[in-house]
């Protein structure tokens, strides 16, 4: 069931996806070449902050996809 907590959009999505990517982060940087991970978190990360920043609705739902990728 959809709920408040919830909302599907995709203004409430992406600043989770950030949050929750930015979180691992440090996990991938305590690991033997997690730097590489890291690196490429981060860089997607920028992507995604810049695309909100500039109100770019095809860039901030490609931002969204990139940022589900990543995992542990």
């Amino acid at each position: 069931m959809i709920g408040r907590s919830h909302p599907h959009t995709l203004a409430a999505a992406l600043p989770r996806e950030i949050e929750r990517v930015a979180k691992l982060i440090p996990i991938y940087r305590a690991v033997p070449l997690g730097f590489l991970a890291a690196g490429m978190m981060q860089r997607s990360l920028n992507a995604a902050q810049a695309a909100i920043a500039a109100a770019d609705p095809v860039g901030m739902i490609r931002a969204y996809e990139d940022l589900k990728g990543y995992s542990l």
